[in-house]
């Protein structure tokens, strides 16, 4: 049976694993100049993120999160927009998550947790449609809004988890959430949760929206062309309101995933990045499900295996933040050298 997956660019698949191999190799030059040995680094690396069971599962708790992050970018991409703000509707959905996870005792698991993840879509679903709305009737562009929208989420949060929020307890972070909100651990005494069936679920759902239904043919009309899309009868203002909130859904997905699962309380400032590691998740995934799965796979390799490659080698941590800005660099490099080209045989 032949595999046929709509939107996947399978002559451009070299491309990233091109990036990702020529990020290693220039993150060797850096190695040596530490005075350590490649080989060494990235078997440490490879062994503390793939190796066993263990490392495979920390990789998997780190990835989680990237993927949701990933796809809420991706989804926005599509349709032509570029949302910065998943940072912030990640922590609004995790906001919504802790709420429902402290405040609905009684509930049976099966109930608390859908329940609890819904609510976090909403939320922040609602937030990212507050920059979808004034870009499709005000025209003002997203990057701003969400980047400002961003710093609203971060200090509300704030303010709320210091002060009406506050779970009593010395550090700035909320009660911990009901037994019946939690998400299961799946390899205990990992922290790798259930949320890696919702991660794959909601990419499944993503590529099904996107490429086998008249909302997603609509969304990626608009993103290739709007002026087009607009003239083949498309409404493009409420694509672009819909891309908005579906990706603001995602990102929120991210953050009930942090508070339900990982850290099972809304801690002030848990998220370190996130949101902005789903940009380079989406680009080295090139906007496509699948590819983000793979890429969040990849990334939270990285981030497992670095930490690893700290204590145990001389090579600093840092290392694993310059190969990720590597391999975005390439994946940006190849996207250039596909538009030069593009031009060029516009021009011949």
């Amino acid at each position: 049976m032949k595999l046929n997956l709509k939107g996947f660019d399978y002559a451009g698949i070299l491309a990233p694993l091109l990036s990702v191999v020529l990020a290693l190799l220039v993150g060797s030059i850096f190695i040596l100049m530490t005075g350590s040995s490649p080989i060494e680094a990235y078997s440490v690396l490879f062994q503390q993120s793939l190796g066993s069971w263990d490392a495979f599962a920390l990789t998997l708790q780190r990835a989680t999160p990237l993927v949701f992050t990933g796809l809420a970018v991706a989804f926005a991409f599509r349709c032509g927009l570029f949302n910065i703000g998943a940072e912030g509707q990640l922590y609004m959905g995790g906001l919504a998550a802790v709420w429902v996870g402290l405040t609905f005792a009684g509930l049976p698991r099966f109930i608390h947790i859908p329940f609890a993840m819904v609510a976090a879509m909403l939320l922040a679903g609602f937030w990212a449609s507050i920059p979808g709305i004034l870009k499709a009737k005000l025209g003002v562009h997203e990057v701003i809004n969400t980047i400002m929208l961003n710093f609203v989420a971060y200090y509300l949060t704030d303010f709320l988890v210091i002060g009406p929020l506050h779970g009593g307890r010395a550090g700035p972070e909320t009660d911990r959430v009901l037994e019946t909100a939690r998400l299961a651990r799946l390899m205990p005494p990992s922290r790798v949760t259930t949320a890696i069936f919702i991660a794959v679920i909601a990419a499944i759902v993503v590529y099904f929206i996107l490429f086998r239904t008249k909302l997603g043919y609509e969304i990626r009309a608009v993103g290739l062309n709007p002026d087009g899309a607009q003239y083949g009868g498309i409404n493009v203002p409420k694509n672009i309101i819909f891309a908005m909130m579906i990706s603001g859904s995602l990102a929120g997905l991210a953050g009930a995933e942090q508070v339900l699962g990982l850290h099972t309380r809304f801690i002030q400032r848990f998220s370190p990045d996130l949101g902005f590691m789903g940009i380079a998740v989406a680009l080295l995934g090139r906007n496509h499900p699948f590819g983000v799965l793979l890429a969040a796979l990849l990334f939270g390799a990285l981030n497992a295996g670095g930490a690893a490659m700290d204590r145990m080698t001389d090579v600093p941590r840092e290392l694993i933040v310059i190969i990720q800005a590597l391999i975005i660099f390439f994946v940006a490099a190849d996207q250039l050298i596909r538009g030069i080209l593009r031009r060029r045989r516009r021009a011949a």
